[in-house]
């Protein structure tokens, strides 16, 4: 994620500058930071200074460049465990990979892009982008496309307008109108397809997770490739991928929410 200029406060200043360490996945060093900060060079040097000493950011002196530090770390382990689907989701997504032997994803929004929490692989693993931590677009992957067909309306025009349409294949739909299209498909069936939009040969079918009130919780899906599958035999998969999304579904509305999953437990009863 690139540093946001216009943002106001210090608070602010110091994430942008974590999104900029995090983005090189590498460490990096004062002046590679310096060219693509939007900050002053005294700005950014007491920002740095600040995160180091709070943890958030390393500094190697030998180096003389800056990870992300270890407070970061158990943080987001903290967030992992608390926000995430994945620790709810992990003994349904073995058994989901046990049963149809091809990639598993699950995943959420983050903001208007797709994070992915977690991954089984296939039995014969495919080199594919996603992996867990990675961040994807939302209008090309069948996990994104899922969410995005259960959102509100009035949530809809915001979360396009973050999207790059970038065509990654000849078969990636590249504006609003012809997403929005296919939106109402996904609404009338319940599911979506990636039919190779987001990676050349790489297809999958997903379903949203949803809580009893129909708030997107996050999207599950089954991924292979065109060399040893189609859409059709995916799309097969269906009920059983329904199945248990709706189980995580369940199981985290009565965890974040006890008191409302236990009514709707009951109801379902």
């Amino acid at each position: 994620m690139a540093a946001n200029p216009a943002a106001d406060g210090t608070v602010a200043k110091a994430l942008n500058v974590l999104d900029l360490v995090a983005a090189r996945a590498r460490p990096v060093r004062f002046s590679d930071l310096l060219d693509e900060s939007p900050y002053p060079k005294a700005t950014l040097y007491r920002l740095l200074q600040t995160l180091v000493g709070q943890g958030m950011l390393a500094y190697d002196a030998q180096a003389g460049s800056y990870t992300l530090g270890m407070r970061l770390v158990r943080l987001a382990h903290v967030a992992w465990q608390q926000s995430s689907l994945a620790p709810i989701a992990r003994p349904h997504l073995d058994r989901l990979s046990a049963e149809v032997g091809e990639t598993v994803h699950l995943a959420q929004l983050d903001n208007a892009q797709v994070l992915y929490v977690d991954k089984r692989n296939a039995r014969d693993p495919v080199r594919m982008y996603s992996q867990a931590g990675k961040v994807g677009p939302a209008y090309c992957t069948g996990v994104g496309k899922a969410m995005l067909a259960f959102l509100p309306e009035a949530q809809l025009p915001g979360m396009l307008a973050q999207q790059s349409w970038h065509r990654f294949t000849d078969k990636t739909l590249t504006s609003p109108e012809a997403l929005r299209a296919e939106l109402a498909a996904i609404r009338a069936r319940g599911y979506a397809f990636d039919n190779e939009e987001h990676e050349p040969g790489i297809i999958c079918v997903a379903v949203p997770i949803l809580s009893s009130s129909g708030s997107v919780f996050g999207a599950l899906s089954v991924t292979s490739t065109t060399a040893r599958t189609d859409l059709n035999v995916l799309e097969a998969l269906v009920p059983t991928i329904r199945d248990i999304a709706q189980t995580i579904a369940a199981e985290t509305e009565n965890w974040r929410f006890p008191e409302e999953g236990a009514q709707h437990s009951r109801k379902r009863a």
